[in-house]
């Protein structure tokens, strides 16, 4: 059982752990989803369990900390003068911030060594070699911890809270690692905020039948996304990134357009599982896609691509920079030089730089993922630039930007852009990246088109590829026009309804990529 796709863990995991919840009495409940996540994580990372022990423990007692500084600063507030209030609150406010800031620190070590030792460790190798010194650094068998970097964002993001008084500190230790490493969301997310899920978790809400129902539905959906296209495509994928020098432009083009697909439905797949496990225990998790090809921009694309971690960022990175006392006079400054507009723009970029160089690090220890950070950075900014520009010319060329021709050539555009984004995500080094992008643009041609067939996409997985790409698309489309075909289907009988359901079913019995030459993918955002 590596990941929630193992029919080990969809057929006999979580139903074993709905039928021992559903019957254990509720104020216990929470427990046996304590219990279900630290044995899937266990079962995931062995040992590693320690680490989000550990991250608990510090966030635990951070939060205590931060709650004994707030009550210590009330009570002496109210035996001093009015007059005297200020520097006592100025005071404890430095040790609040003290106590955040170690909080942080830990988590971030933790981390970084973990995820980001060999890289470190390799760039200086490099660097020796260089100044050619014979002196070489030796590599650390590390192995990361399942979902380390989704749970340290939770944890950064629960002290933060605290610390500005969104939410208590929680005094019940056991209660917080339920928070950490809820079993659905632990491999790829969503990163949900305490506020968002904890009171849902610890509650214990009876197992009603509209929630099985419409949980089974959305892990069905996810499902058939992950196995019916995104492990399709994989040997093609694979093979071409992997010897990308054997073969043409449009072979490597239709690669790179095939994994931006596989990544999609890989991801969202997953996150539509994790949501429905949640839903059946009457848990809300956060929504992580909202039709993010249906995108004008690439600062759309990214409050419709992977939500949470967008959210995160422009929460906890980007508005704390934004608003801080130096950026805030930088703008003072730029806004009288460069105007009200491209004043707050090219101040606000210093925090967008950092947002974007943190988006990549985050994804992976790589320059490859450093460079899709920067990459995206630089199409917003430079989309944030250019606006003025870009409507006035509409305006004196009289073009409706609503208009469907414009609309669809703008979600062309960033489509495009994001492909090419997604080609160096994926490269296996920066310069193969490059060197892909070159034979795209200078060795483009269908030459080796025959060659297809026998990397394991045949006619007919383009055709279950196509339909569901169109279902998808569909839904897509609907939801865009704010019509819910999940609110249309609950309304049907039960016959019709229980027919789709079969129909989905078995579709991904039917047509799922199996057998010989068909490898299962592990999911791929838990690597990051």
């Amino acid at each position: 059982m590596n990941s929630y796709m193992n029919p080990a863990f969809l057929l006999l995991f979580l139903p074993l752990v709905i039928i021992i919840y559903a019957v254990t009495k509720q104020k216990y409940r929470w427990i046996v989803l304590l219990l279900a996540s630290l044995t899937f994580f266990c079962i995931l990372s062995a040992h590693l369990v320690i680490y989000i022990l550990i991250t608990t423990l510090i966030i635990h007692y951070i939060g205590i900390w931060l709650t004994h500084i707030k009550n210590t600063c009330n009570n002496e507030l109210i035996e001093v003068p009015k007059e005297e209030r200020k520097i006592i609150k100025s005071k404890y406010q430095k040790k609040e911030r003290f106590a955040v800031a170690f909080g942080v620190l830990l988590i971030l070590s933790i981390l970084i060594v973990m995820k980001y030792t060999n890289f470190f460790l390799q760039n200086v190798n490099s660097l020796l070699k260089v100044l050619q010194n014979d002196f070489r650094f030796k590599w650390v068998n590390i192995v990361l911890p399942i979902g380390i970097s989704f749970y340290s964002l939770q944890a950064i993001s629960y002290m933060f809270d605290v610390y500005r008084g969104k939410i208590e500190a929680d005094q019940n230790i056991f209660r917080l690692l339920l928070y950490l490493s809820f079993f659905p969301q632990i491999m790829e997310g969503p990163i949900a905020r305490y506020s968002e899920t904890a009171q849902k978790l610890y509650e214990g809400k009876q197992i009603e039948y509209n929630n099985l129902c419409r949980g089974v539905q959305r892990i069905a959906f996810g499902v058939m996304k992950k196995v019916l296209v995104a492990d399709r495509v994989n040997m093609y994928v694979q093979e071409i990134f992997m010897n990308y020098y054997n073969y043409d432009g449009g072979m490597i083009f239709l690669a790179v357009i095939l994994y931006t697909i596989q990544l999609y439905m890989d991801f969202s797949g997953m996150i539509d599982v994790a949501i429905g496990i949640g839903e059946i225990f009457g848990i809300k998790l956060p929504e992580n896609f909202k039709q993010p090809f249906a995108s004008k921009t690439i600062s759309e694309f990214w409050t419709r691509w992977h939500i949470t971690l967008g959210s995160w960022f422009r929460e906890y990175v980007f508005y704390p920079i934004s608003l801080s006392k130096p950026i805030k006079n930088l703008t003072s400054k730029t806004r009288k030089r460069f105007g009200n507009y491209y004043g707050p723009v090219l101040t606000g970029g210093i925090a967008l730089f950092v947002v974007w160089l943190f988006n990549g690090i985050w994804h992976g220890a790589a320059w490859t993922f450093i460079f899709f950070g920067l990459y995206h950075f630089f199409f917003i900014l430079m989309g944030n630039l250019f606006e003025p520009l870009v409507r006035n010319i509409c305006t004196k060329l009289h073009i409706n930007r609503q208009a469907k021709w414009y609309v669809c050539m703008q979600i062309i555009k960033t489509t495009i852009i994001v492909i090419f984004g997604e080609l160096f995500f994926r490269a296996v080094s920066m310069k193969a990246g490059i060197n892909m992008f070159v034979r795209i643009v200078r060795h483009f041609s269908f030459d080796n088109f025959s060659a297809i067939p026998s990397m394991g996409l045949a006619l007919y997985d383009f055709i279950v590829i196509g339909v569901v790409l169109a279902i998808v698309f569909i839904i897509g489309c609907l939801k865009e026009h704010n019509i819910n075909i999940r609110e249309l289907i609950s309304r049907r009988n039960v016959v019709v309804r229980w027919s789709i359901y079969l129909i989905l079913i078995f579709s991904i019995i039917l047509f799922g990529a199996y057998g010989i030459g068909y490898v299962p993918i592990d999911p791929m955002y838990a690597n990051f």
